[in-house]
């Protein structure tokens, strides 16, 4: 989701007062769905009516007001103060927020030619904007004489947050450059706008020109029926009726790796999704990822910062790059040790087999579900008719529900992200409207991979009225097909909680200014703190019903989920940290030479002593972490596991849904999430600082 420092968080179900003045003053188009209030249930945008026309002159007109807002802030003769400064440039920009969460968030979801075109347009003009304001020497000069006088000012806690962070983001934007300097600084962003976007776009191109077809039903063998009819379903789409595609999409490939026989088709369908973006490949990532990395290192340069990673971790937890890998090394080595443990095993269920072969990692998931089974008598699909995607919503919303008091009425007749979209309306436990929920679940060739959770519209208020969030939930999960409904893997019902997790963050929000900030390092503890409860023997009982008698999962399968708790947690933890360790040592290059991108990841692979039997869970040229807001970021999710494990051990010292821990990291976390200290929140909550035990013990690694 789109989010610069100075292009605000604004709301858009209400139109500022100024609204109709500003239709006069800058001849807005009626007709145009952005230039006038959203007359929807909740102020929801208005999907339908808006064309990809629409785009384009609302951006513009967007720009042009806020540059006149920030003028008139600038020009203002009055000495700087909160109020007419800070508050001030908080209000800005109303029009260019609503039309950039919406296009940026159509654009995620939803795109064609039309929006790729226009994103690769008004990608570098709006750089070229949020520079304009943040090397505006004037309004600088405003916001630290504010910065300066903080301690006389008698500021809330919010508003001392939003103050340092936004004076630390005028010195990030390049504010106490040279002229000469700051216009290598705007040269690097226009250049960094462009390059991002085409990254973006190059994943999604090389992830829908995946397609493997299989004629042979004998190449079948193995496979669950619903892959089976999934893949069916997927060649019919494709003019291919009789035949079976395999995707470059999770639903598809992994379930391939898992189950199918056929070992060199095994690795035809791997190297789909492994080999996107290579230099052979009609979208190359190599050369532009090389140049982003380069162009970071130059403008953490410029600001005076030895590396990009420096520059970005000053304002997280972390606060700089040997804290970071510290965590890392701490996890990675008895991660590796059981991974290596694990892959032994392997090797040996190969030679008992009689295979005359080694271990490769498009082999990993097929035998470590032979060793799942022969060790847990558990194959992962047998828990698949367990977790039909309705019946895990609504355990999503029932533990909500338990924790919070909080409620969810579908909404049928509401404006819709996508026609597949379902909304939801949410209550909080006095009755009182929190805000709409939107769920997007099932893959298709407008949507960028993986899951996301974004808003269309973030909590604040405007002149004494609360502005309440729209927020949408965006996944890749198996679609129903061959007479059944969506049936959800292990994984993905995890990843439905996560997702559930970001929407709580942002449905409880309680700022009042419409500016947040939120490290990436602990933007995931409501997440995956939600996680824990998806697996819970409790919260498993109120809605893993199968889908075809409605019996609930039995205890004994409950119990085999329990014992493999920590099962392939070597090869879970090695996978994701090779990418963090590839993510942090892309960003603490020294140099500004565009370096090799392949010879690059294969010496920092080599380096960390990953295993070859392993593969990086994303390799550089379609990692999109790290051009999309995760720059030396990745990192986090670790970060945040360290305080999820750690949270939700309060929770199992209490009771699984103990009213007085619920209320707390409600109050101290999820309220205050954005714009409040993130370390003073975790002490309010816990009483301690973050205790990385509860991690280690619960992925097996200590006892």
């Amino acid at each position: 989701m789109y989010k610069k420092l100075l292009i605000m968080v604004a709301g858009m179900g209400l139109m500022l007062a100024g609204c109709q003045d500003q239709a006069s003053k800058y001849n807005l188009d009626p007709d145009n769905p952005f230039f006038s209030e959203f007359k929807t249930p909740f102020g929801v945008p208005p999907f339908e009516q808006i064309k990809n026309s629409d785009y384009v002159p609302a951006f513009e007109a967007g720009m042009k007001i806020q540059k006149d807002e920030v003028d008139a802030i600038v020009n203002n003769s009055a000495a700087p103060t909160f109020k007419n400064t800070i508050q001030a440039l908080d209000g800005t920009g109303e029009i260019l927020n609503r039309v950039s969460y919406i296009f940026f968030g159509q654009s995620s979801a939803n795109t064609n030619d039309t929006l790729q075109q226009i994103q690769l347009e008004i990608s570098p003009k709006l750089a070229a904007h949020s520079d304009e304001i943040n090397m505006n020497p004037k309004l600088f000069e405003r916001v630290k004489t504010i910065y300066d006088q903080r301690e006389k000012l008698n500021l809330t806690d919010e508003e001392s947050y939003i103050l340092e962070n936004i004076y630390k983001g005028f010195v990030h934007s390049g504010a106490l450059l040279s002229p000469e300097d700051k216009e290598k600084m705007k040269a690097i962003n226009q250049k960094l706008s462009v390059l991002t976007v085409q990254f973006g776009q190059n994943v999604l191109a090389e992830t829908n020109s995946v397609q493997i077809v299989v004629d042979d039903p004998a190449d079948l063998k193995g496979l669950p029926e619903s892959s089976v009819k999934a893949a069916a379903k997927t060649a019919e789409e494709a003019g291919l009726k009789g035949k079976w595609v395999f995707t470059a999409q999770k639903p598809s490939w992994i379930p391939f790796l898992q189950y199918d026989e056929n070992r060199a088709l095994r690795k035809k369908v791997y190297d789909g999704w492994l080999m996107r973006g290579r230099q052979d490949n009609e979208h190359n990532n190599e050369k532009i990822l090389a140049q982003i990395v380069s162009l970071r290192a130059q403008k953490a340069q410029l600001l005076g910062y030895p590396t990009h990673a420096d520059l970005v971790l000053e304002n997280r937890m972390a606060k700089n790059s040997k804290n970071v890998m510290e965590l890392l090394d701490k996890v990675w080595k008895p991660a590796l040790a059981a991974a290596k443990t694990d892959r032994d095993i392997m090797q040996a269920m190969i030679r008992d087999e009689r295979g005359k072969f080694k271990l490769a990692p498009s082999d990993w998931w097929y035998y470590a579900e032979k060793m799942r089974k022969a060790k847990y008598d558990l194959d992962e699909s047998q828990l698949r008719p367990y977790f039909k995607l309705e019946n895990v919503r609504k355990g999503e919303f029932d533990v909500a529900h338990k924790l919070y008091g909080i409620t969810f009425s579908e909404i049928k007749d509401i404006p819709k992200p996508h026609p597949e979209a379902v909304a939801f309306e949410v209550k909080d436990a006095d009755g009182s409207h929190l805000g709409v929920l939107y769920q997007d679940y099932y893959p298709r060739a407008g949507k960028r991979q993986g899951a996301w959770c974004g808003t269309y519209r973030d909590h604040h208020v405007v002149h004494g009225k609360e502005i309440h969030p729209v927020v949408t939930i965006v996944c890749n999960f198996t679609r129903p097909g061959g007479g059944k409904p969506a049936l959800l893997s292990l994984d993905e019902v995890s990843t439905l909680f996560h997702e559930f997790g970001h929407a709580l963050d942002d449905l409880f929000a309680k700022n009042t200014l419409q500016t947040t900030f939120r490290p990436r390092d602990f933007v995931e503890l409501p997440s995956q703190f939600m996680e824990h409860f998806a697996v819970e023997p409790e919260v498993l009982k109120t809605y893993a019903f199968h889908y075809k008698t409605g019996e609930p999962i039995p205890d004994e399968l409950i119990e085999k989920m329990q014992k493999s708790s920590v099962f392939n947690q070597g090869f879970a933890s090695t996978e994701y940290l090779a990418a963090c360790y590839l993510d942090m040592a892309y960003h603490m290059l020294k140099t500004t030479e565009p370096v090799n991108v392949p010879e690059f990841e294969k010496a920092t692979l080599e380096r960390i002593g990953l295993i070859p039997e392993i593969e990086p869970r994303y390799h550089s040229t379609y990692f999109t972490h790290i051009t999309g807001g995760y720059d030396a970021g990745y990192y986090g999710y670790e970060w945040s596991a360290v305080l999820d494990n750690d949270a939700f051990e309060a929770f199992k010292e209490t009771s699984l849904f103990d009213q007085k821990t619920a209320r707390s990291f409600r109050k101290n976390i999820l309220e205050k999430n954005g714009f409040a200290d993130p370390m003073a929140m975790w002490m309010a909550f816990r009483g301690r600082k973050p205790d990385i035990t509860p991690l280690m013990r619960n992925r097996g690694f200590i006892h």
